[in-house]
């Protein structure tokens, strides 16, 4: 299975110099020197990893790694930086980095770290891909459905969601069983079970 890097940098001589040396190894790179052109992808090929640049116009590499996370996406993140501060460091850290390097970066460093991206990347693909087909299923819900969701995974019943909701018990029903449909699962421990996957009940 073909390992993929994407690399998102403004500097174009970045991009060229990484690009070379990344496709040396035999991995399949894909470059962007805008985060948007980047974010526009419709998916991602797994496994693979990320290595984005934090100071860019627009978009920063923060930026980026957020657009991924509220799609569902897990790509472990190699962030790179010319300002490699201790603060810089621990929100890069906070907010989810497999790494943060500094440029100019070594070549065997990024090697090194690149490997061990791709390495966590195969591992956890499978978790991914359910995640992101979670997610999908989740958006495609009505913000009506997304709240009959958030009464059920209280452990309410279909008259106490009624009365929560103010309508019928039959109607409360009727959007229980669409929620279940799109989110296709079979009965609401199984709902509750793709809602912690999705880290709803953390909002609980």
């Amino acid at each position: 299975m073909d390992k993929t890097i994407y690399l998102v940098d403004d500097d174009v001589s970045v991009i060229t110099s990484l690009k070379n040396l990344l496709s040396s190894e035999g991995y399949q790179v894909f470059a962007f020197t805008s985060p948007a052109e980047f974010l526009n992808q419709p998916e991602f090929t797994t496994p693979c990893c990320l290595i984005v640049d934090l100071n860019m116009p627009g978009l920063d590499g923060f930026d980026v790694s957020a657009r991924l996370t509220e799609r569902g996406y897990s790509i472990p993140t190699i962030f790179l930086t010319g300002f490699g501060t201790i603060p810089i460091t621990v929100k890069a850290m906070k907010a989810g980095a497999f790494e943060f390097l500094t440029k100019p970066v070594m070549p065997d460093d990024l090697l090194s770290v690149v490997s061990d991206a791709l390495a966590l990347s195969e591992k956890s693909d499978a978790v991914a891909k359910e995640k992101v087909e979670l997610t999908g299923r989740y958006q495609s819900l009505t913000p009506r459905e997304k709240e009959l969701m958030q009464l059920v995974m209280r452990g309410l019943l279909n008259k106490q969601v009624a009365a929560e909701m103010g309508i019928s018990e039959i109607t409360a029903k009727v959007h229980k069983r669409r929620v279940m449909e799109k989110m296709r699962v079979r009965s609401a421990s199984e709902l509750v079970r793709a809602a912690e996957k999705l880290n709803l009940l953390d909002d609980e």
